[in-house]
């Protein structure tokens, strides 16, 4: 059975954001060698957009993955903030709750 790894990423050593807000970002297996394994990243961000600015920051590849260079989501990708797409709410701008869950969906397709 494969273990789960799970990252804390903090703003620094000891120091907490004002009015952040702890979240968690599900990643999905084939996208965890982007971020040393991890399966969940924990951190704290108002909303989703400042949560993709630190995955930018710590996990570059990982951003990478998630977002074309013009910082909008890449076309076959799919975030959720717990069971509603980023579509439907305000997009980048979907504000974030503690405990809240932003899941990243790479689509699937084939023939």
């Amino acid at each position: 059975m494969e273990a789960e790894v799970n990252t804390v990423l903090d703003s620094a050593p000891g120091q907490v954001m004002s009015g952040s807000t702890n979240i968690r970002v599900h990643v999905p297996s084939m996208l965890r060698d982007c971020c040393s394994g991890a399966s969940e990243l924990q951190l704290p961000a108002p909303s989703v957009r400042a949560a993709l600015a630190q995955i930018e920051q710590q996990y570059p590849s990982l951003y990478r993955s998630i977002c074309h260079e013009t910082g909008a989501v890449r076309r076959h990708v799919n975030l959720f903030v717990n069971a509603d797409h980023i579509r439907d709410l305000q997009g980048l701008d979907t504000a974030l709750r503690a405990g809240d869950i932003v899941a990243i969906l790479p689509s699937v397709s084939g023939g």
